[in-house]
């Protein structure tokens, strides 16, 4: 662990990293902030849960559909001629929100607030590749990218808890207010670091470059996210009913705390050290593990237990996020490669909002146990996806228990 502060560090130190990286960061709290704050202000306005959802339905919807197409001009146009120009979308978007008026009004403008908000994460993550591929620092990817990880759980743990506060002091408006800010700011410093900036792909590069997108390999990481993403959302419905059953309603955001924690944690281990393993045997050994932390939530009862295996799924997660993207931008040529990330993130949302409604359906059927199984069937789906790299995983820790050694930190195999 002692190398964990150094490893960052060199990655942040790179010329140019640390400003469109603290950039993103910004922005990425204010995205996590957008989908909540809406809730916020359209209950304010109409008193209506109903309206509140739908609203933010279409947010969720949009968001999830445009942010490819948005990636897609990115690679084609470049950053610097269409993320300020969606961002004043977005900003128009928001105040349009804020005018009130009949709730077909209020749905367009969250369809629009949605269709509009650029993906900073896959950006930066873009970013990062072309800053280090090509340059002697190709090792040091799987560290940039376990660093997005952890700066996307931050905001995700940041984000929601500040706007909750100001909404319940009587400011409801307000989280909406700020997460634009946020995103326009955030995003507006991050389009200005020109210097760190993708170059634009020439149009004979782009000509073939978009049939990469269809390949098994991509398409292959497209559906693992997508299972992630219905792992992720029956979690979510899983643990609020676990709670819930028990009669201890108050139980849920500490169990949420604990799985979040060790992600951080698990993050910023996995980015720290150098992996003797290649990225399909990692994906594989990241997979399996999560599998194996999944199957006690289907019969556990006890919290402290339940909490345990909890704590180990959180582990498991940014690893695998992690290796997702570097696998992502080995299969997929720079000249899509930020619609390429943008598809990662478009499919592990629509997962999580269909899984919504699946778990909750096997909870009313099973109890949470029930909805735990369908986390549990995600992550089997990601293993068998994960497919070549099992044997040899299985392999190795096999073989590690048996001589009682561990991991080693030296260089990876390409």
């Amino acid at each position: 662990m002692s190398s964990t502060p150094a490893n960052y560090r060199i990655l942040l130190r790179t010329p140019g990293a640390a400003a469109f990286f603290l950039a993103g960061c910004v922005g990425r709290i204010g995205l996590a902030m957008t989908g909540l704050g809406i809730v916020w202000l359209v209950h304010a306005r109409t008193g209506s849960y109903a309206t509140a959802g739908l609203v933010t339905g279409c947010f969720a919807v949009t968001d999830a559909l445009a942010g490819p197409q948005i990636g897609r001009l990115v690679d084609r146009f470049g950053e610097r001629r269409v993320v300020p120009y969606a961002l004043g979308a977005h900003g128009a978007a928001v105040a349009l929100l804020f005018a009130g008026g009949p709730v077909p009004v209020a749905a367009t403008a969250g369809a629009l607030a949605g269709a509009t908000l650029p993906q900073i994460s896959a950006l930066s993550a873009a970013r990062w590749a072309a800053l280090l591929r090509g340059t002697g620092q190709d090792a040091a990817l799987p560290g940039a990218f376990a660093l997005e990880s952890l700066a996307n759980g931050l905001s995700f743990l940041v984000g929601p808890a500040l706007v909750s506060t100001v909404g319940a002091a009587g400011h409801p408006g307000l989280g909406s207010a700020l997460a634009a800010a946020l995103v326009i700011g955030g995003g507006l410093a991050f389009t200005l670091q020109r210097r760190t900036a993708p170059p634009v792909a020439e149009r004979g590069e782009r000509r073939h470059a978009g049939r990469a997108l269809r390949r098994p390999a991509f398409l292959g990481l497209v559906a693992s996210t997508l299972a992630l993403g219905v792992y992720f959302g029956a979690m979510q419905v899983s643990v609020s009913a676990y709670a819930v059953g028990r009669g201890t309603p108050d139980l849920a955001p500490v169990l949420y705390a604990v799985s979040n924690c060790t992600s951080l944690v698990g993050g910023w281990v996995y980015g720290a050290r150098r992996w003797r393993a290649g990225p399909v045997r990692q994906r594989a050994v990241a997979a399996v593990g999560l599998l194996l932390a999944c199957l006690p939530l289907t019969v556990l009862d006890a919290p402290v237990p339940l909490g345990c295996a909890l704590a180990l799924t959180g582990l498991a997660v940014p690893p695998l996020l992690a290796v997702t993207s570097v696998l992502t931008e080995a299969a997929v040529p720079r000249a899509v490669l930020t619609q390429a990330f943008t598809w990662l993130g478009s499919a592990s949302a629509g997962g999580s909002a269909g899984a919504a409604a699946v778990a909750g359906r096997a909870v009313d059927a099973g109890g949470a146990h029930a909805g735990f199984m369908v986390a549990g069937g995600a992550v089997a789906g990601v293993v068998v996806l994960a497919g070549r790299g099992v044997p040899r995983a299985l392999e190795g820790v096999v073989g590690r228990l048996r001589a009682g050694g561990r991991f080693s930190r030296s260089s990876p195999r390409p």
